[in-house]
C-alpha cells in the first residue's frame, strides 16, 4: 500500500509539470511589481523564439544558440528605465532569458520599445486605486527554426502593492495581492488584445502589517499594565 501511495504521488507529481499542469511551462511571461507611488519592476521570463517573435528582438532562436546577455540587455535598455544583468537557462533544450527592468513610473516604461504593446492607467478613485493595462497588437513573426505545438500559453502576472478588492482575471488572487491573466501564445501571436483591470486598497499590504503589529503591542502592553494593577490592588 505504501509503494503504492508513493507511485500515485509520482504520477501526479509528473502531471502537474506537464504541459497545462499545476506548473505550467510559459513560453513568455511578464510580472509587474507596483507600488503605491507608481514606481514599477517588470520581470520578464522568456524563450529567445518568443521574444523574437512578440518583441521583434533581432535574436537567434534555434536551440543551440548562444545567448548574447549583453545584447538582450542593450535591447531592454532606455531612457527612465534600469536593467539588471541578464540571467539564462534551458528549458527543453531551448534557451530563455530573464531580466528584471526597474522603472520610477508607468510612463516610462510605455515609452520603451518592448513595453510599448502595451497602455498603463494607475490612478485613485473614491476609496480604491484602479490599475488597468491593455496589451494590444504588435506586428509577430515566427523565428526560423521554431516549431510550435500550438499549445503554448503566456501570463501576465501583477503583484499589488496593497489588498485586491476585484479584479477581471476570473482567478483566484493569491496571497491578497497577486492575479494572473493567461493567454494562449496563438492569440497573442494574432493581435486578440487582454485587458487587464484590477482595483485594490490605497493603504500597502506592509503598512497595514506594521499597524496591526503596533496594535497588538498595544494591546498586550496594556493587558501587562491592568495585571500589576489588579495584582497591586489585590495585594492591598
Amino acid at each position: 500500500m505504501r509503494v503504492g501511495a508513493v507511485v500515485v504521488l509520482l504520477a501526479a507529481l509528473v502531471a502537474c509539470t506537464g504541459r497545462g499542469g499545476l506548473f505550467r511551462d510559459y513560453e513568455y511571461e511578464e510580472e509587474l511589481y507596483l507600488s503605491l507611488d507608481g514606481r514599477a519592476t517588470v520581470y520578464v521570463n522568456s524563450s529567445m523564439a518568443a521574444l523574437g517573435a512578440l518583441r521583434g528582438a533581432p535574436f537567434a532562436a534555434r536551440p543551440n544558440t548562444r545567448v548574447d546577455r549583453q545584447a538582450v540587455r542593450d535591447f531592454f535598455t532606455a531612457p527612465g528605465v534600469e536593467v539588471a544583468p541578464v540571467r539564462t537557462s534551458r528549458r527543453h533544450g531551448r534557451p530563455f532569458i530573464h531580466v528584471r527592468i526597474d522603472a520610477d513610473n508607468l510612463a516610462q516604461l510605455q515609452a520603451t520599445k518592448p513595453f510599448a504593446w502595451s497602455s498603463y492607467q494607475f490612478e485613485k478613485n473614491n476609496n480604491a486605486i484602479e490599475f488597468r493595462q491593455i496589451v494590444g497588437a504588435v506586428p509577430t513573426q515566427v523565428p526560423e527554426g521554431v516549431n510550435w505545438t500550438g499549445d503554448e500559453a503566456i501570463a501576465f502576472r501583477l503583484h499589488a502593492p496593497s489588498r485586491i478588492l476585484d479584479n477581471n482575471s476570473g482567478a483566484r488572487v493569491q496571497r491578497g495581492n497577486i492575479v494572473e491573466w493567461i493567454q494562449s501564445l496563438a492569440d497573442r501571436m494574432r493581435g486578440v488584445p487582454l485587458t487587464i483591470e484590477v482595483r485594490m486598497e490605497q493603504q500597502s499590504i506592509l503598512f497595514q502589517t506594521l499597524s496591526l503589529f503596533a496594535a497588538t503591542l498595544v494591546a498586550v502592553a496594556l493587558l501587562f499594565v491592568g495585571l500589576i494593577w489588579w495584582i497591586r490592588s489585590r495585594a492591598k
